[in-house]
């Protein structure tokens, strides 16, 4: 059975899923989850403190799916693709995971702890995560090679959450027709 944290954690999720953190309610998130508000307000201490706990949870639950991918069986490259693949996945799946790993922060979110909220703090980000993720896989693989291979996968997986392909069935075909093909800004030139 879940803690009033966990249930609440997760209804505050899916309350953010389904519209921006400025129209998340205390009151819905707490209903949601099956107990008082008064609950929420001793577990978080307010609003902010439940987006932190959110953020958090979301960095987290991304590092786990980090660590499942490097203990997985195969060979290095395998564990490394499978790392690349969870971090485009995780990070199209959840918005506060995309956040955290592009910095691309908006008002539709809540924010980390130390960013706009006190300045000087530090404030959990891309630069932090890819130093987890780095620290992970120099222990799964025993190297600093492989922790560097784990970190420049990592970074170019990023890439694919800011600068999305194209869904396939869009009429190019691969990397050559998004080089040669023409330009909507140049139209007809």
């Amino acid at each position: 059975m879940p803690t009033a944290r966990e249930s609440l954690l997760e209804a505050a999720g899916a309350a953010l899923a389904a519209r921006p953190w400025p129209a998340v309610r205390m009151i819905d998130v707490a209903a949601a989850a099956g107990v008082s508000r008064q609950t929420l307000y001793n577990e978080f201490a307010g609003k902010t403190g439940l987006g932190h706990a959110l953020v958090r949870r979301d960095a987290a639950w991304y590092l786990d799916g980090v660590d499942r991918a490097l203990s997985s069986s195969g060979a290095p490259a395998e564990r490394l693709a499978a790392v690349v693949e969870w971090t485009v996945r995780a990070g199209r799946e959840r918005a506060l995971v995309r956040a955290l790993l592009t910095g691309c922060w908006n008002g539709n979110l809540p924010v980390p702890a130390g960013r706009g909220v006190r300045p000087g703090l530090p404030a959990l980000g891309p630069a932090e995560l890819i130093r987890a993720v780095r620290e992970r896989a120099h222990a799964a693989f025993g190297a600093q090679e492989g922790a560097q291979r784990c970190e420049l996968a990592v970074r170019l997986a990023l890439s694919y959450l800011v600068a999305p392909a194209e869904p396939p069935g869009s009429g190019r075909a691969g990397l050559l027709g998004l080089l040669s093909g023409t330009s909507p800004r140049a139209g007809a030139r």
